[in-house]
């Protein structure tokens, strides 16, 4: 049993990313943010206003409208969004896009916003299914002799109330097979699909320690009749439902993700289905999230798509993050704060975000630190925290992984000073890259100087050569 929860375990772990960290927004319930919390350092502010808007989705009070993130690089604009996703959970749709998949999709730029759009609208769809749910009493399996004849059974299921035997057919015989049914287990079948689902073991098997694990699940066996509706609900997004209408093979090109260009005629048509179902009870629009990463990439014609976009009765909450400053808006001679047209600016709420301190930075690393799985010495992290301060806290995270390799070389259970030193040499950040380029310039090809760059020496060589130009034409 040990091996088999290894394995299971095996199976949950995830890849080390930039952000995976973060596993919520870090607030309270009265929507103030703690300090340090769920992975989240800093940024007060922010945060707490993200929270209300993360309050308002919720609620579903809040559509159509757009949040725009705007700080320095290295300030936790995507940490923020991906807390937000985190507290949103599963059933609320939230679509990350960084702005230059726009331009790299085999479609129009519109069509990629579009498809965007719909995908972070979902669509929470009941119906009602008829159920058989009971607990099996005794499975008959009929093979024959040859093993070439059709295999048939019978099922017994019973409630508190009653008990029914059931003929099984072939279909329902692998299903049980699959699904490794036996007597003691509560189980439910649909009788549309025949899809069989295990609920657990009856409480009255709770005895059999032999012939089950310590994981095993009990539930008390279902009262009343064998036979009940049950009220189903599904959660897709608008986008999923287009491509489906979209083609024959609509389903497949969900997976293949060839979804091409879907024409208006089918979403309007998608648009009346929904709101008949929203205007009968059978269907509910969840506003969701599409958050939209380094939007001063995209240019003049996607901005004006997004005024459009942002008006319609289905459009998601839109969350753009950007670190620009006063910028030329993509597509023009003009330049606009953040990179974005005034028009749009005035539909945005704007969050800022600022530079961490010192011991925010600390404490980003010990987090990043315990989430990468290094041991480091406290003056380790001091080195490290002020080389965060120097140069970027991004360049202080990537010599985490580097240093415990280095330390694991040398044989040492923690990462120490030396550690840190010896990576820092190895890797170069931005400034002392710079620094290098600015000395080494001349080895380098197709090295382009502004003449008040270069050096007194280059810069006379050249005027006077332009002066003896200028003689020998006179």
């Amino acid at each position: 049993m040990a091996t088999s929860s290894s394995l299971r375990d095996l199976t949950k772990m995830e890849r080390i990313g930039a952000h995976s960290h973060i596993h919520g927004l870090g607030l309270d319930d009265s929507l103030e943010p703690r300090q340090t919390s769920q992975g989240m350092v800093g940024q007060v502010k922010a945060r707490r206003a993200a929270g209300v808007i993360l309050k308002m989705i919720q609620e579903g009070k809040i559509a159509g409208r757009a949040i725009l993130m705007a700080g320095a690089p290295g300030t936790g604009k995507t940490a923020i969004a991906m807390g937000m996703a985190q507290s949103l959970g599963a059933d609320v749709p939230f679509t990350m896009l960084a702005a230059s998949e726009i331009f790299s999709l085999e479609m129009s730029k519109t069509e990629a916003l579009t498809q965007a759009f719909r995908r972070s609208i979902g669509v929470r769809i009941k119906e009602e299914s008829e159920i058989i749910e009971g607990e099996v009493v005794e499975i008959q399996i009929d093979r024959s002799t040859t093993g070439l004849g059709q295999k048939s059974g019978k099922l017994t299921l019973k409630t508190t109330e009653m008990e029914t035997i059931y003929d099984l057919g072939a279909k329902m015989i692998d299903a049980l097979n699959k699904e490794k049914v036996m007597a003691g287990d509560v189980i439910t079948i649909d009788k549309a699909s025949g899809r069989i689902s295990k609920l657990g073991r009856s409480f009255t098997r709770a005895r059999d320690y032999d012939a089950m694990g310590s994981d095993t699940k009990f539930v008390q066996c279902p009262e009343g009749e064998l036979q009940k509706r049950k009220e189903v609900v599904h959660t897709v997004s608008l986008h999923e439902m287009d491509v489906i209408n979209s083609r024959t093979q609509g389903f497949l090109a969900l997976f293949s993700g060839d979804t091409g260009e879907i024409k208006s005629e089918v979403r309007d048509q998608i648009n009346v289905k929904v709101t008949e179902w929203r205007e009968e009870g059978k269907a509910e629009i969840v506003p969701g999230v599409l958050f939209i990463d380094e939007v001063h990439v995209l240019d003049i014609e996607c901005f004006s798509f997004l005024n459009r976009a942002l008006e319609d009765d289905m459009a998601p909450v839109v969350i753009m993050a950007s670190n620009r400053g006063i910028a030329r808006i993509r597509g023009t001679q003009y330049k606009s704060p953040h990179g974005l047209p005034v028009d749009l600016l005035d539909r945005l709420l704007i969050i800022s975000t600022t530079a961490y301190s010192e011991d925010e930075v600390k404490q980003i690393l010990t987090i990043r630190c315990e989430e990468e799985d290094v041991a480091m010495t406290e003056d380790a992290k001091d080195i490290l925290t002020r080389i965060g301060m120097e140069t970027s806290l991004r360049y202080a995270i990537h010599l985490i992984t580097a240093s415990s390799l280095v330390a694991k070389k040398r044989k040492a259970t923690a990462v120490d000073v030396a550690d840190i030193k010896r990576v820092y040499s190895l890797f170069l950040d931005e400034k002392r890259s710079v620094q290098m380029l600015k000395e080494y310039q001349s080895q380098y090809m197709y090295n382009e100087v502004d003449m008040d760059d270069r050096e007194p020496a280059i810069v006379q060589h050249a005027s006077a050569a332009a002066g003896s130009q200028m003689d020998t034409t006179a």
